[in-house]
């Protein structure tokens, strides 16, 4: 009977599969975790992707596009207005037009071909609340601004938007949008020591002018403000076409009125200016393409890059203007006080 009991047992010794002990769960994973970065390593990196240096391309062809069209602006209505070719010193009816030009481009692309699609959540209250004070104060700043480059060289004229931070900061925190600061008051005020020093080294200062841009870099501030307030109070947030759809129209009606009282006399009275169709058509369509890529900038970069993309197209357009346009003469005063005034505007953006 013991012989019949150990056989049994021998033969499932003899079939039996000796199985190791068991590592933890733990060492198992970290095994597999080892080989894992074994073959990571091993494995050649990955190939660059071929569009990227295509869409790279597209951004810097942006950004160049937009400080092109921007400045070549500048220029264009600068000689409109002082050119004795055309002889049309007036600002508003320049300014009207544009935004009558915008406004046809706008319904024809939304209403008649549909191109593209208005955005939704417009209501009365928010049209009369905010989209008027913002088209009022477009229209106040294309014709104060427009008005100063009768008076005053395109090169001081941009010196004097550098103090445009320090006016949207004021007015941010009048309406309770920014915090004052010391650090913020510190450069703000030294912004301002900087244009007031490229102020006093302009030669032929003419304080006219010098009021007139003023006023539009208020309208400006306010304008920014406005349109802040629009976003983040209102919560309507709408494309570049909806916004110039609705905006266009009101900042026409604006400009009409002042039109019509101060430059429409002159205009009926004097008989020697000569603007040509192809010349209006192609300076309201840059007006136009200028708005359009300002949005093409923000939407494939940053607002951050677009703002130090203006900075370099003023730097620009102060030298071009001191090389083209003979009311300019750069002085070294001008360009220090100009310097100063920039380099902490990087600080702030």
């Amino acid at each position: 009977n013991g012989s019949r009991r150990t056989r049994p047992d021998r033969r499932r010794d003899r079939f039996s599969v000796s199985i190791p002990p068991q590592q933890p769960a733990m060492e198992r994973n970290g095994g597999k975790q080892q080989q894992q970065q074994q073959l990571e390593t091993a494995a050649p990196a990955p190939a660059p992707r071929k569009g990227a240096w295509r869409d790279g391309a597209v951004t810097y062809f942006h950004l160049l596009f937009y400080i092109a069209i921007s400045g070549g602006q500048i220029f264009f209505n600068k000689w409109v207005l002082s050119s004795k070719e055309i002889n049309f010193p007036y600002p508003v009816a320049l300014t009207l037009l544009h935004m009558l030009f915008s406004s046809v481009v706008c319904f024809a692309a939304t209403k008649i071909f549909k191109v593209i699609k208005i955005d939704e959540g417009m209501t009365t209250d928010v049209y009369v609340s905010s989209v008027i004070p913002i088209g009022a104060m477009f229209a106040m700043t294309l014709w104060l601004g427009n008005s100063a480059y009768l008076y005053i060289s395109v090169a001081f004229a941009q010196m004097l938007k550098a103090i445009m931070p320090v006016a949207v900061f004021l007015l941010g925190t009048a309406f309770g949008l920014e915090e004052m600061n010391c650090k913020m008051l510190a450069i703000m005020s030294i912004i301002s020591v900087g244009v007031i020093v490229a102020s006093v080294g302009e030669i032929t200062i003419s304080w006219v002018g010098v009021v007139y841009q003023m006023g539009g870099v208020v309208a400006e501030a306010l304008r920014l403000i406005f349109i802040e307030i629009f976003l983040k109070k209102k919560g309507v947030r709408l494309n570049l076409i909806s916004m110039m759809y609705y905006v266009s129209p009101c900042s026409a009606f604006c400009l009409f009125i002042p039109w019509l009282f101060l430059e429409k006399p002159k205009m009926d009275a004097s008989i020697s200016w000569n603007f040509p169709p192809v010349t209006l058509f192609l300076n309201c369509m840059c007006t136009f393409v200028l708005n359009l890529s300002v949005f093409l900038v923000i939407s494939r970069t940053s607002a951050l890059t677009a703002r130090v993309t203006g900075v370099v197209r003023d730097w620009s357009v102060v030298l071009l203007s001191a090389a083209i346009f003979a009311d300019t003469k750069l002085t070294f005063i001008n360009i220090v006080g100009y310097a100063i005034g920039i380099l902490l505007i990087n600080l702030v953006i």
